[in-house]
């Protein structure tokens, strides 16, 4: 799944607000980033209203592929924490008119539990 299964032990948490120039133009009246995770050049960004991924391509990464996924159009998700032998943990979300759920995949104590938090709060109290 792209940049959703590269979410790994590389990722890191980005502060937003070194990101502001290229997330300004992507966000709507009253749109807050919650959090922003980094993969290479790749970035995972949850906002109030949705989850947007940023695919950077090409060798200069000035190709840029926008993916908004609104909270709204998640019918479910899922949490599978890492167990001892297990070092990865994922998050699961099934979209509206698909099948196959997107996945994010985490190494263990890398931020799954607040992703988790942040898309319960927002597809379960909206």
């Amino acid at each position: 799944m792209g940049i959703l299964s590269g979410i790994m032990g590389n990722a890191s948490e980005v502060n937003p607000e070194k990101l502001e120039k290229e997330l300004i133009p992507l966000m709507v009246e009253g749109e807050l980033v919650d959090k922003v995770f980094k993969l290479i050049r790749d970035l995972v960004v949850f906002t109030n209203y949705r989850i947007i991924l940023i695919n950077k391509q090409g060798l200069t990464g000035k190709k840029t592929e926008y993916l908004s996924i609104p909270y709204k159009s998640i019918k479910y998700f899922s949490k599978e924490g890492a167990g001892h032998l297990d070092l990865d943990a994922e998050i699961k979300i099934w979209l509206s008119g698909e099948d196959t759920p997107r996945e994010f995949e985490f190494k263990r104590g890398h931020g799954v539990d607040e992703v988790y938090q942040i898309i319960s709060k927002y597809t379960l109290l909206s």
